[in-house]
């Protein structure tokens, strides 16, 4: 993410996350934290697949243990690059499990 750090911020219902999405994987997986916070993340979908956020939403619902009404990407829907708000977790939860699942 180009001049930008994102970081896990708690919110008030929740937490942020900054996501690089890399399209064209053999398997979903979270693959790396940045040095900026975000994650990599690799999805079994084309680049202009329609469905590639509500993909990455119920790959990360899988991986947090939450629904995946409980997360939706806030910026870049049309990027690689996103902002993921997720409701009802607090940042510490989100990053232990996130680290928990890199590849």
């Amino acid at each position: 993410m180009p001049n930008r750090e994102f970081h896990l911020h708690d919110g008030k219902k929740g937490a942020a996350l900054g996501v690089r999405v890399v399209p064209r994987a053999r398997k979903n997986e979270i693959v790396e934290v940045m040095k900026d916070g975000a994650i990599r993340v690799r999805l079994q979908a084309e680049p202009q697949d329609a469905n590639l956020n509500k993909m990455l939403a119920e790959y990360l619902s899988s991986i947090l243990g939450i629904s995946a009404q409980q997360i939706e990407v806030v910026a870049g829907q049309n990027g690689r690059d996103k902002l993921v708000s997720i409701l009802d977790i607090d940042a510490d939860s989100v990053q232990q499990k996130i680290i928990a699942s890199v590849s």
